[in-house]
């Protein structure tokens, strides 16, 4: 399966992958497809079934059939499961970057550092299997104890978003499966071949089948079947696909967790490090062609720094270089044909409602640009909180700035968004950090730093950046249920 993979790098015809089901690879006879572009070239490079809720239903019988006997194993010899896809990661990191390119654009070097963190993200679990902790309190009553015990749920579906398409399927399929749980997992369908490349590494390395299942197809009719039919559903993915799966799981009050959109503000003081501030703003904003929830994307700049700031800001911006992933340039492809063109139209909105232009980038589709889906950056600056791009998440190599005059200001325009999930500080005052922890409504704050979440954090948004969350000791509880019993042996 990987060696398959590997040869859309240079043969012509599009690889026929197939679903992961209950340790098989499924091609269903007559099935549609759907087509996975290469963002760089336009060029189709593989085809996967265009799945079905029949075939959702069997991949989560699959697991529900698996799941009793791998929850059975002592959690150490699950971890240790985790900890051998790990190693199998690692050996084949190379080949899963450049996957990761071939379907999601993003420069090689990004891509290394994505796989770098798909490990992590199952070493880190692995750890936990020996930390799954219940407790026992005193009753009110005489010789009796009360026992609270954490268990798994069952079958847990994941549902990805195409950004990060290896990362996100390890950073919820590592707790999920030392937990106890077996797994199915939705790849998103402009990236599903980094999800059929692990399911290739867990059936190399021996794990049980129907513990982790890989289905193809879109998040209306697969997707919803999975959340209606799993125990817990994990997700990360656009507000409006997080709305859907809410809805979907309402009738059955299913258990779900959400990390959605962001509209992060970047509020730079006056007393900040501003060559530090603006070498992090260009990395916040323009790392994988702008295309992460925690991007930078919203800047509030105090009026005493403003000028130098933007001025720093743009000229390294303009300073970027863009071209095919497997160049590893600065920036890479946007996606899709249609999220550029999303882009642009709120880009030129922004500047029809009064946005001043600094730099003016857009759509490249000339030369080597032609065949693909490639923007240069650009920068505003808004008078307004109200435009488009200060308002609704970018997603790509667009932001705006606006002038502030004191620290309030800052939280009060930066809390004037419905988003809720990250949020830059950067002030040398640490007054202003402890009223940043206080006072400004996000589940994720990065001060005096870029962003880049960390394993042993917690990541998790407010408002209609999400509920739940994953990574550290928080989001591995997530995979757990609790059952309490009341031991009375009078």
């Amino acid at each position: 399966m990987l060696n398959g993979l590997l040869s859309m790098i240079s043969d012509a015809r599009p690889f026929e992958a197939r679903m992961f089901i209950n340790g098989q690879w499924h091609d269903p006879a007559g099935l549609a497809v759907d087509e996975v572009e290469d963002p760089a070239t336009g060029r189709i490079i593989a085809t996967t079934p265009a799945g079905t809720r029949a075939h959702a239903e069997e991949a989560l019988a699959a697991a529900r059939a698996a799941q009793p006997a791998w929850a059975r194993i002592p959690a150490v010899e699950r971890g240790r499961a985790v900890l051998a896809l790990a190693d199998a990661v690692h050996a084949e990191a190379e080949t899963l970057a450049r996957i990761v390119v071939l379907e999601q654009g993003k420069p090689l070097g990004q891509a290394r550092g994505e796989i770098g963190a798909t490990e992590t993200f199952l070493r880190y679990a692995a750890e936990w299997a020996r930390r799954i902790e219940g407790e026992i309190l005193p009753s009110d009553a005489e010789n009796e104890e009360i026992w609270i015990r954490r268990l798994p749920h069952g079958v847990v579906a994941g549902l990805t978003a195409w950004n990060y398409p290896s990362a996100l399927a390890t950073r919820k399929l590592g707790p999920a499966l030392v937990a106890g749980n077996t797994f199915v997992l939705k790849a998103h369908e402009f990236t599903p071949l980094s999800g059929l490349a692990l399911a290739a590494l867990a059936e190399r390395i021996g794990l049980p089948r129907g513990v982790f299942n890989v289905v193809t197809g879109d998040g209306r009719n697969v997707g919803r079947a999975l959340v209606e039919g799993a125990d817990m559903t994990t997700m990360t993915g656009s507000t409006r696909a997080g709305r859907e799966i809410y809805a979907a799981g309402a009738p059955s009050i299913k258990n779900l967790r959400l990390e959605l959109g962001g509209k992060a503000p970047f509020i730079v003081m006056e007393d900040a490090d501003i060559e530090r501030a603006v070498d992090a703003a260009v990395a916040a904003r323009f790392t994988n062609c702008g295309q992460i929830c925690t991007c930078n994307e919203r800047m509030y700049l105090h009026e005493a720094i403003a000028d130098e700031f933007l001025d720093r800001f743009v000229q390294k911006s303009r300073a970027l270089s863009i071209g095919p992933g497997m160049e590893d340039p600065d920036l890479g492809p946007k996606i899709s044909g249609g999220e550029v063109e999303k882009v642009e139209a709120m880009t030129v909105a922004s500047i029809e409602q009064g946005a001043e232009v600094l730099l003016r980038g857009g759509p490249l589709t000339e030369g080597r640009y032609e065949h693909g889906h490639f923007m240069a950056p650009t920068v505003l600056l808004a008078r307004s909180n109200d435009l488009p791009v200060m308002k609704d998440e970018v997603f790509g190599p667009v932001v705006a700035a606006q002038r502030i005059g004191s620290f309030e200001e800052a939280l009060t325009l930066a809390n004037d968004s419905a988003y809720g999930l990250s949020a830059y500080v950067w002030s040398a005052n640490l007054k202003r950090v402890f009223q940043a922890a206080e006072g400004l409504h996000f589940g994720e704050i990065y001060c005096n730093r870029t962003n880049g979440e960390l394993v042993q954090g917690f990541h998790t948004g407010w408002g209609l950046s999400g509920l739940g969350g994953e990574d550290g000791k928080w989001g591995f509880d997530g995979y757990l249920r609790k059952k309490t019993m009341y031991v009375n042996w009078a």
